[in-house]
């Protein structure tokens, strides 16, 4: 134990300024390093165990004579009980300080395997990088309050509403992750909408100007596909191959032959290409068949995917290549508006039990007890839907669908 020097007042600690180390008092081994710079810090020259230590106590005046003396004997006492301060102080600095930054980044990469796509893991990234971190990434994922997430959301809440609404969910998700792990104590979520949130912000539903997807009218689908099947390129006969299967632009722009049972008429797609992540199967029209006969087929590098519609240099082809088709033709629609067709035509041309019509479309179906109970696909009667939904593509409308228009100047 080294001795206690001669005990020195606040004022003789002030005027120590020669570079050493400087014995202080009180506490036995507590010293103040000067240092040439002038900087100046509290140590404490002690043992632990048979070996020597020093221990910061911390800066000089930040920590005052009366502080430093105290954490010395603190020190002294933890040595006197067994415990190592200064391995207590290393451990305390390898423990990752939660911000709500790093928590929402390692709740990413615990979740990054059970999502379908790495455009998903980037939507993630980029609308937290853009909004949250800038107003609470440093914070302590501990200290995140209502009035954080209202700062957040609440700027773009009426000009971005869908933007806004998935950060808001997405911040929930971090902080509930955060209270599982730990980092925040368990609670209410101040990121929660229902009895929360819903009394600071209007609902969604009444600032959202999100426009539906704008469809052919369904007695224009034959006239649209006569221009479509004329057209020339990749990207037609992608369009064209999605509206014959009612699919999501996605998937067939993904789409590989090994998917593709030509002598069975059906396109297997995948679940991690699904939206649902379940297989799908998709049952083929003739005229879908005749389509595929008809493209060409392109060698590819090993390991390379063999698509069915490839795009430049053998990747897949971009999602607006099928909406430059349409606006190519002149119309204003998107291409996923001919899912909404195919399904007001189902609704309002036949008989589509509402099941089918929905399980054609690869939606989901009741809810989770009904969907464990359901173990079939309705592949067949399926296939009768979409044979008749190409049947009608193919079908100039009934004269009686169209009104004659009096000629005004004919008078």
């Amino acid at each position: 134990m080294p001795k206690i020097a001669k005990p020195l007042t606040a004022v003789e600690v002030k005027r120590l300024t020669e570079p050493g180390l400087h014995a202080v008092g009180t506490v036995a081994g507590l010293n103040l390093m000067v240092k040439a710079s002038g900087a100046r810090s509290w140590v404490l020259r002690t043992k632990i165990g048979t070996r020597r230590a020093e221990l910061g106590l911390g800066g000089y005046p930040t920590v005052t004579l009366a502080e430093a003396m105290e954490a010395a004997r603190t020190a002294l006492r933890k040595i006197k009980d067994g415990t190592d301060p200064a391995a207590e102080r290393r451990a305390s600095r390898s423990t990752v300080e939660w911000t709500f930054k790093k928590t929402a980044l390692a709740y990413i990469e615990a979740h990054r395997a059970g999502w379908r796509n790495a455009k998903h893991v980037t939507q993630w990234e980029n609308t937290l990088e853009t909004y949250a971190f800038p107003v609470m990434g440093a914070k302590h994922v501990r200290d995140v309050t209502k009035a954080d997430v209202l700062a957040v959301i609440e700027p773009i809440w009426t000009t971005k509403n869908e933007t806004a609404v998935r950060i808001r969910n997405r911040i929930e998700l971090v902080l509930g992750y955060a209270m599982q792990r730990d980092y925040r104590p368990e609670g209410p979520n101040p990121a929660r909408w229902r009895g929360n949130l819903d009394t600071a912000l209007p609902k969604p539903s009444k600032v959202n100007q999100r426009e539906h997807f704008e469809a052919v009218a369904i007695d224009d689908l034959y006239a649209f596909m006569q221009r479509l099947q004329a057209a020339a390129g990749q990207g037609a006969r992608a369009l064209e191959f999605a509206i014959l299967t009612a699919s999501r632009t996605g998937a067939v722009r993904a789409a590989i032959w090994d998917e593709i049972d030509l002598a069975g008429a059906v396109w297997t797609v995948p679940g991690p290409k699904m939206k649902s992540g379940r297989v799908h199967r998709v049952p083929l029209a003739p005229r879908a068949i005749e389509l595929l006969q008809a493209l060409p087929r392109f060698e590819v590098e090993p390991g390379a995917p063999d698509l069915v519609f490839p795009g430049a240099k053998g990747k897949p082809m971009s999602d607006m290549s099928l909406t430059a088709v349409m606006r190519r033709m002149g119309l204003s629609a998107v291409p996923h508006g001919f899912r909404s067709a195919f399904s007001d035509w189902c609704a309002e041309r036949t008989a589509t039990p509402a099941e089918v019509r929905e399980m054609a479309l690869a939606h989901a179906i009741g809810d989770k007890t009904e969907e464990a109970y359901r173990r079939g696909d309705l592949f067949e009667k399926r296939r009768e839907l979409m044979a008749l939904w190409a049947r009608f593509l193919a079908t100039p409308p009934a004269a009686d669908n169209v009104v004659k228009m009096k000629n005004r100047a004919a008078r």
